[in-house]
């Protein structure tokens, strides 16, 4: 691995910084809309997604090691518990990866990043599918 990603602000840069996560983000829910396996997770999205891809372009770029956005535009952020309001199982989430892992392959990230980039996204979906399952118990 040529960079240390999670160093520093060494995968943001490998994303290409906030122009490459704009395109990465871009990608993602044109995934998001086309694939009939993300049908069921597009649905929890408003139809317009303005504010969804602002949000994601800006958590992406702290969660990197980039400018801290989304806490100076929106404020702090839970992810798992703000997901937790959808009944989220192990087949939204993996819709959700599908979705993102095909924007990524459409990027012209290094193969070590992009390993340790959809590595590195399983963590929050797995948290998101916990705190979801946790709060829609019986």
């Amino acid at each position: 691995m040529s960079e240390q990603y999670g160093v520093g602000d060494a995968s943001y840069r490998a994303a290409g910084g906030l122009e490459g996560l704009r395109r990465l983000v871009e990608d993602f829910y044109r995934f998001m809309d086309a694939l009939p396996e993300a049908a069921e997770v597009r649905a929890m999205y408003p139809e317009e997604l303005v504010v969804a891809r602002d949000k994601l372009v800006c958590f992406l770029s702290g969660w990197l090691g980039g400018p801290k956005l989304f806490a100076e535009k929106y404020g702090s952020i839970a992810i798992p518990s703000f997901h937790a309001q959808w009944p989220i199982g192990p087949e939204q989430a993996e819709a959700w990866l599908v979705c993102m892992s095909r924007a990524v392959a459409c990027q012209r990230y290094a193969p070590d990043f992009v390993d340790y980039l959809m590595a590195q996204l399983h963590a929050p979906a797995q948290r998101i599918v916990q705190a979801s399952a946790a709060r829609h118990a019986p």
